[in-house]
């Protein structure tokens, strides 16, 4: 979650007391770049990678708004990062393992 915040990708609750209730919106302020990088990185994953493309099509099926769901990929493809590094083994594909 900190790091999604680094990166501008967490979304943010918009409320006041019991008047103001908006949706939730990514801030402004974070790391341009990388927030560009991950960005690219969850098109070309929508593309090419079969699990993320089923959360995606699930995502607007949902009735979702397309950015949400790109944002929505881009916080997967961090926790696909950090799980890695966490678990220091190479990422295993769930739909291989799911029968």
């Amino acid at each position: 979650r900190a790091f999604s915040s680094y990166c501008g990708t967490a979304p943010f609750e918009h409320r006041s007391g019991t008047s103001i209730h908006r949706r939730k919106q990514c801030h402004y302020l974070g790391d341009r770049k990388m927030k560009s990088l991950l960005s690219m990185a969850s098109v070309s994953a929508i593309q090419h990678d079969s699990e993320l493309r089923l959360y995606y099509n699930k995502k607007l099926a949902e009735g979702k708004d397309k950015m949400l769901a790109v944002n929505n990929v881009r916080n997967k493809l961090i926790a696909r990062a950090f799980a890695v590094v966490k678990r220091g083994t190479p990422y295993v594909v769930l739909q291989q393992h799911a029968a």
